[in-house]
């Protein structure tokens, strides 16, 4: 009876090990294939020789977990958020994109609701190729379709004189002058503006008894 008992206790203690031996919970692990089962099998065996390859799909399961967290907020917090848990991650050149994507989004909004000329110029200095670039132009070019036509001069050299003169007085109004060839003469235009920025330059040069027209800029 005793001699049967301690076989009995010998072989089940025998098909517990078995059980717990690191090739069956390796295959334990790669079948439930996830974190808590690989750490579990790090934890186990921790000398074993598979102790790296489990490490590396946590880190992979880790990496993917984050980047369907991003993708299923799909905003600019969280794809930022996934390349900060996970910097060289599998998923980090998508984050990238989807970030500066995002950005240029949210930079072509506050352009379009400031509608300013410097608005569309920041836009277009950190976004050149952007899609919206054409629509940034036109919009500045609107904004910006006035000038101030300060003068119309027989010959280029006077006018270039007489524009230095201008900027040396107005350069801040004026923004600047160029000599524009208008048929056999020549005009002093301002840079181009807002309408109403050339109305107020205009006001200051008249008081100093010089012309300023505003015109439409010349295309």
């Amino acid at each position: 009876m005793k001699k049967s008992f301690l076989v009995l206790c010998v072989i089940t203690a025998g098909a517990l090990a078995a059980c717990s031996s690191p090739n069956a919970d390796w295959q334990k692990a790669t079948q439930q294939n996830t974190v808590v089962a690989y750490q579990s099998f790090i934890k186990e065996h921790p000398s074993d020789a598979r102790v790296e390859q489990a490490r590396n799909r946590i880190n992979a399961l880790t990496d993917e977990q984050a980047w369907s967290a991003a993708k299923s907020a799909d905003t600019l917090d969280a794809y930022q958020q996934y390349l900060q848990q996970e910097p060289n991650g599998m998923h980090a050149a998508d984050a990238q994109d989807k970030v500066n994507s995002l950005q240029q989004s949210a930079a072509w909004q506050t352009a379009q609701s400031t509608n300013t000329t410097e608005s569309y110029q920041d836009f277009l200095s950190k976004y050149p190729n952007a899609p919206q670039g054409d629509q940034a132009k036109a919009a500045l070019k609107k904004l910006t379709g006035y000038q101030a036509v300060l003068a119309v001069v027989h010959t280029q050299a006077y006018g270039e004189k007489l524009a230095k003169t201008l900027k040396s007085k107005f350069g801040n109004e004026l923004q600047d002058v160029v000599v524009v060839p208008h048929g056999k003469l020549f005009e002093l235009r301002s840079a181009p503006m807002t309408e109403s920025q050339v109305k107020t330059a205009c006001e200051k040069v008249r008081k100093a008894h010089y012309r300023c027209d505003v015109e439409k800029s010349v295309s």
